[in-house]
């Protein structure tokens, strides 16, 4: 049975509320990028900080894609991405909305004891609590436990029960420490790693560019196994650059942005990373 009709039916009445929406392809995660807007061709909408469609027809740039223009929505080209999408999304910042996305029971216990009740949505392996106002996404704030507001998506499960409560401090603090811990973390990539000196072999940072841009590409030709992708992918920078300390903050949020511009979240980027670095040994 075609679900499209019902999945589009059910996006223009929360556009027509105010929610931005975009489809959501198997897998649940965003359709990827055309090729109009490969490699972030475009401009890159996914760095913007409002939602709303991109200057290309496709629903392109994951939540960045997210709109309430009913024109948009029913358009060919959304139709088309309609026609095969599995899901909804919306973007909570756009809706006014921070979602705090519990991935497992023990996340739901806690949340229960140190948040507000709120309106509650029952996901697959746990629950979203929504709060009323928004704050910068983050992920991994606590053991599985995301916050995603602005620059993010989440995925429509219905409205839930509960009444919206506003978006407490307490949310808000989770992030603030969540920030300073990742402030700290790159520092490791821009050092050398542990194997070889400082040194780097390669002759020009030509040598590097290349390399960086063909792992970016080889991400974004991706259509399916998206998660062993990204971690080969960055198996492979790391094996060949790993070890000399050229690799820097800028070349990390590369592949990272590349990643989630196919729908992979930071925090399975970073799980991704380490674990290439846990296989290499560095």
């Amino acid at each position: 049975m075609n679900e499209t009709p019902n999945l589009l039916h059910t996006a223009l009445s929360l556009a027509g509320s105010g929610v931005p929406v975009l489809p959501l392809r198997r897998g649940k995660v965003p359709f990827g990028n055309c090729t109009t807007c490969a490699n972030n061709k475009c401009g890159g909408r996914p760095n913007m900080k409002t939602p709303g469609p991109c200057q290309c027809p496709d629903a392109c740039h994951a939540w960045a894609a997210a709109t309430t223009d009913p024109a948009v929505l029913a358009s060919p080209a959304w139709t088309a991405a309609w026609q095969r999408a599995v899901a909804i999304a919306y973007h909570p910042g756009g809706a006014g909305l921070t979602v705090v996305d519990l991935d497992n029971a023990d996340a739901i216990a806690w949340a229960r004891t140190a948040l507000p009740a709120t309106r509650t949505v029952q996901t697959t392996r746990g629950e979203h609590w929504i709060y009323r106002g928004t704050m910068t996404s983050h992920n991994a704030v606590r053991p599985g436990v995301d916050i995603k507001s602005h620059m993010a998506y989440a995925r429509w499960l219905g409205f839930g029960t509960g009444s919206t409560a506003a978006l407490p401090e307490a949310v808000r603090a989770l992030a603030v420490k969540e920030t300073s811990m990742a402030r700290r973390a790159p520092q490791s990539l821009t050092a050398p790693l542990r194997g070889h000196g400082s040194e780097c072999p390669h002759r020009t940072p030509v040598f590097l560019e290349r390399g960086i841009a063909m792992a970016e590409q080889r991400i974004t030709a991706a259509r399916s196994a998206i998660h062993a992708t990204v971690y080969a992918t960055f198996l492979a920078v790391l094996s060949r650059h790993g070890r000399c300390g050229c690799l820097t903050d800028a070349h990390f949020a590369r592949l990272f942005t590349a990643a989630q511009a196919k729908g992979e979240t930071a925090r399975h980027c970073t799980e991704a990373w380490n674990n290439a670095r846990t296989t290499l040994g560095l």
